[in-house]
């Protein structure tokens, strides 16, 4: 399953991403490896995250999220997330 995920890091601010095995990348963000921007914000929270039919399709959301102004990915954190049928 890949979807695109946000983490709401310790400092408040929030960070995005995909992944095809969310489970693996949770462990690897709250051990310290997930990534550079997390590493040093830990721990983080999951509070986002989206399924998509295909890696392109994770990929690209992945990238349209992170263009979003603070209050709009703010706002996807509130709603969570939506699944998508593929």
């Amino acid at each position: 399953m890949n979807v695109c995920y946000m983490l709401r890091c310790a400092d408040g601010s929030l960070y995005t991403g995909w992944t095809n095995d969310l489970e693996k990348r949770l462990r690897a963000h709250s051990a310290g490896r997930g990534g550079k921007y997390t590493r040093s914000r830990l721990p983080v929270t999951l509070v986002y995250v989206e399924e998509c039919a295909t890696r392109q399709e994770a990929m690209s959301r992945e990238w349209h999220v992170k263009r979003l102004p603070k209050p709009e990915k703010e706002e996807l954190a509130a709603r969570g997330g939506q699944k998508k049928e593929g």
